[in-house]
């Protein structure tokens, strides 16, 4: 005899096994099946609405929480009617619907409010908690959370009591009170890593943390959770990873360490996601950073057009747009447009993210005694703040009103300690910068070799970003002349490159031999080609032993 063919397992019993695995996309195909077989139970309802959130497909998770709330109340089970409720609520705030998710809540407390305390209290409490936040109101909002993690605590609740540190931590960063802020954010991310909690609210944790610490200048630990949100996504493969809001969160620190294409894609994904309702406030700033990334690769329309739309959609153009009018040379429209933002913003985390480029652009105004001003009161929240980029910022600025006072020296300390800040926080662009105004400072002090050494390795940096405008900002002040000039009026490094040409060396080698790309070993051979009137490397080799630019060999 044959052995009996095994029974099939049915698309509930799937549906089931899927979602203990994480395997989302396919639980989410499995329960769906069961559901429309009529097989589907209450808590299997649950576990669809949690897949189909997984997979990004919000609308469809809230209607399945709105049939769980429903069949919840028929079956007289009063909780999980107002978790249902507050889940529903929880995904219509996510899609920037705060009427309905009002709605919904006000759903749940009348439920909680009919019987003795229970976990869903805590989390009617997280939700108070959070709309006090949201109105500036972070003490009221700390004593609700405070409850709420007590509730947690007593109904041994994992998942309400990490939310309630979580809007802990963020009411403490309101209070500033920093420290305790992120400490608390710090334990709520322990239980995550953990797996203490569901996988909707690890999504969301992890996504609130990163946030709140680019909020408060905190890039590295905002770095750190990001690698930790990476890992946490690859080990559900079938998980679309991110909300908009978080995809924005990874497009900001791609941009901040080098990687422009990627932030780039990034911010696009996130503006898709954030595209539908047009009022979500994140999608404004989605459009923003892609702005940011056209201003920098010296794409000024396209920038234009997307400050524009961003503006459009609530969100502040500056100061990216007052710096791209210093860009094109309107210094006074850029003048009057930072000096007006940063007149608006009062919060202590705004402040900073205006006051650099209120230095830089009141700099090039000619009006030095008000960027000394906004640069001494950049260096003060640095100093109260103890955040490393803030640092960071602090010191590049007043680097920058040094030299406009006319005082290099000065100048070139703040912005070497400056400078190995950025390093340490691995910030390219950054860095670049700042050595750009170290090379001006050394310049000042008639150093012209330093100087083409540090404009040089800037540039290298502003090639392979892509930063156009400062690729052409330094190759001008790479022919300024200096005292370092020798005949021909070459620099220091266009003489290097000459050297090893008559060296009978290669592109390639010479880069290799001054740690620059061929790209910028071709510009400067291209610099000297101009300078002395010759149009190749033999001729440039000759011109040079004959006006006695490089050594003759012995």
């Amino acid at each position: 005899m044959s052995p009996r063919s095994a029974t099939p397992r049915t698309a509930l019993e799937l549906g089931r096994e899927s979602y203990d695995r994480q395997a989302w996309a396919d639980a989410h195909a499995f329960l769906s099946e069961a559901d429309r077989e009529g097989s589907i139970e209450l808590e299997d309802l649950e576990r669809l609405a949690i897949a189909s959130h997984l997979l990004g497909r919000y609308a469809e998770s809230a209607a399945l929480s709105v049939r769980s709330y429903q069949e919840s109340v028929r079956a007289g089970d009063v909780g999980r009617a107002a978790r249902s409720a507050f889940w529903v609520a929880v995904e219509h705030l996510g899609n920037g619907e705060p009427a309905q998710a009002a709605g919904w809540l006000a759903r749940a407390e009348r439920l909680v409010g009919e019987g003795p305390e229970s976990a869903e209290t805590g989390y009617l409490l997280v939700a108070s908690a959070a709309k006090s936040l949201a109105v500036g109101d972070p003490s009221t909002a700390k004593a609700a959370y405070e409850r709420a993690a007590d509730v947690g605590a007593r109904f041994g609740d994992p998942d309400l009591v990490v939310l309630a540190r979580l809007g802990m931590g963020e009411a403490l960063i309101g209070l500033r009170q920093t420290a305790g802020g992120v400490s608390l954010m710090d334990e709520a991310m322990a239980s995550v890593t953990a797996g203490e909690v569901s996988p909707v609210v690890a999504g969301i944790v992890y996504c609130s943390v990163i946030s709140s610490c680019q909020e408060i200048f905190d890039l590295r630990r905002a770095q750190e959770w990001t690698a930790a949100l990476d890992r946490w996504c690859a080990s559900q493969p079938q998980l679309v990873q991110f909300r908009g809001q978080c995809l924005l969160n990874r497009a900001v620190l791609m941009q901040f360490h080098g990687a422009w294409q990627e932030a780039d894609s990034e911010a696009r994904r996130a503006t898709e996601r954030l595209a539908e309702p047009d009022t979500d406030p994140s999608l404004g700033e989605a459009v923003y950073r892609t702005a940011e990334l056209h201003r920098l690769r010296g794409e000024a329309a396209h920038a234009e057009a997307a400050y524009r739309r961003a503006s459009l959609l609530g969100r502040p153009p500056e100061p990216g747009l007052a710096l791209l009018r210093l860009a094109q040379g309107r210094v006074e429209a850029a003048a009057g447009a930072i000096r007006r933002a940063a007149g608006e913003a009062s919060s202590i985390f705004a402040r900073p993210r205006l006051l650099e480029p209120l230095v830089e652009i009141t700099l090039a105004a000619g009006s030095i005694p008000e960027a000394r001003a906004a640069a001494d009161e950049l260096a003060g929240i640095a100093a109260d703040m103890g955040a490393p980029l803030l640092a960071a910022m602090a010191g590049r600025a007043a680097g920058a009103v040094r030299l406009a006072e006319g005082e290099p020296r000065a100048a070139l300390a703040a912005l070497r300690e400056s400078f190995a800040t950025w390093q340490t926080l691995d910030a390219p662009y950054e860095a670049a910068r700042t050595r750009v105004l170290i090379g001006i400072a050394c310049r000042a002090l008639g150093d012209e070799d330093s100087a083409s050494l540090e404009l040089d390795a800037a540039l290298e940096v502003f090639d392979r970003l892509g930063a156009t405008p400062d690729v052409a900002r330094v190759s001008t002040l790479l022919e300024e002349p200096g005292p370092a000039r020798v005949a021909g009026g070459l620099t220091s490094r266009e003489v290097e490159v000459l050297r090893l040409v008559a060296a009978g060396k290669t592109n390639r080698a010479i880069a290799a031999e001054l740690v620059i790309s061929e790209k910028t070993v071709a510009r400067h051979l291209s610099n000297v080609f101009d300078k002395l009137g010759v149009s190749s490397r033999a001729a440039a080799t000759a011109y040079a032993y004959e006006h006695d630019l490089i050594s003759r060999p012995a």
